[in-house]
């Protein structure tokens, strides 16, 4: 039996996860957050036949690093619509914390992106971390802090939960859009999630109807949400055999390794250009994380001994302008010609190209011989925490 392929996804966000990427960018440092820059990454992106984008966030400057770095970004739900606007087969996933948004926002947000890619959305979920960051995110939400894991966790399986609720207030059929008989939808089929939570409380139902995939695909870290709430989990792992524990313990549907990516370059090799950036800042690594510094051939077989073990990885370039080239010309085509992964089709949704059912609507009824109707949705609450 032929073994699934090996799903690839990459982190656009910004120049690169080298904090002084910006320094080795292809273009002016005001030209980063230009729609032409956002657009021109998610082209080289979906060219190379990646399956997926994610774009990182945060409601504040990114910590550390040297004092000249970048300091500002655009919202990751708002440049992900641009992305699938401008793109007709990748995946979008905009990374949004459960932490301090509402999460009646969010389905709402997430929903539209669905409906706006035709069915290439996703979300990648996150929490933010305890300490100052966390009591700065939340004076500048308004919002009391949020700290400890137990607490962190509480309100990104809450959140994450509400989330998928709401898309599911819609049916696939609620709308019915009838201009002769003036009937735009069936009352019965929409409907109120009633949640009550520790923190705050949400009614329903969602003022988006259902999305193309039914929910947008769910990312998150391993262990942060229970695994029924999510489809991916993102593991991290010293090795790939480590990876494949961590991916199994995972117990999400599909699990994608992290893995940090320095390739050489026609003029440098990788370690002289990590050597060059070390000079400003420091590229930390994340604990157990896997990364790899050397050649396009070594990631190729470093991507191909991972396909045994798991499902998926996302990629997180140092210096996005110069690593993407290599993984374009090097790396991707010769994981297609070995067949270790392949290139999204044409119309397919995100859930079908990841080989993931389209869930039915939780809160899904029965048709009626004669369902009630109406014409406006019942008004949509969320309730303050």
């Amino acid at each position: 039996m032929p073994q699934p392929p090996l799903y690839l996804a990459v982190e656009i966000d910004g120049d690169g996860d080298h904090p002084a990427a910006w320094r080795r960018a292809a273009h002016a440092p005001g030209d980063l957050l230009t729609p032409r820059r956002v657009a021109r990454v998610a082209a080289a992106a979906e060219n190379a036949g990646f399956t997926l984008v994610t774009l990182d966030d945060s409601l504040l400057p990114p910590a550390g690093g040297e004092p000249a770095n970048i300091v500002g970004r655009i919202g990751a739900v708002e440049r992900a619509a641009f992305v699938a606007a401008s793109t007709s087969v990748l995946g979008v996933a905009p990374i949004a914390s459960t932490t301090y948004a509402e999460p009646f926002h969010l389905s709402s947000q997430l929903a539209t992106l669905d409906h706006v890619s035709a069915g290439r959305a996703a979300w990648v979920a996150t929490a933010d971390e305890s300490g100052q960051a966390s009591r700065d995110a939340a004076r500048a939400w308004g919002r009391p802090p949020v700290e400890g894991a137990e607490a962190l966790g509480r309100e990104a399986r809450d959140a994450v939960r509400v989330v998928r609720d709401l898309w599911d207030s819609w049916e696939d059929d609620a709308v019915i859009r009838s201009v002769a008989t003036s009937r735009y939808l069936d009352r019965d089929r929409l409907h109120y999630i009633d949640f009550t939570g520790d923190t705050y409380t949400v009614k329903g139902p969602g003022i988006v109807p259902r999305p193309p995939q039914g929910r947008p695909v769910v990312l998150a870290r391993e262990g942060l949400v229970p695994p029924a709430l999510i489809d991916v989990a993102l593991v991290d792992g010293t090795s790939p055999a480590r990876l494949g524990e961590a991916a199994a313990r995972s117990g999400a549907p599909l699990a994608f390794a992290e893995v940090e990516v320095a390739l050489d370059t026609p003029g440098e090799s990788a370690e002289e250009r990590v050597a060059d950036l070390e000079r400003h800042a420091p590229w930390h690594n994340a604990p157990h994380r896997l990364r790899h510094v050397g050649s396009a051939a070594g990631l190729v077989a470093l991507l191909t001994e991972l396909s045994h073990h798991v499902d998926g990885v996302r990629l997180r370039p140092l210096v996005l302008d110069e690593d993407i080239s290599v993984l374009s010309r090097l790396v991707l085509p010769e994981l297609f010609a070995r067949r270790v992964a392949t290139r999204p089709l044409p119309g397919a949704t995100l859930r079908t190209t990841l080989g993931l059912p389209r869930p039915a609507s939780r809160f899904a009824t029965p048709r009626a011989d004669a369902p009630a109707v109406v014409t406006a949705a019942p008004a949509a609450r969320e309730e303050t925490r």
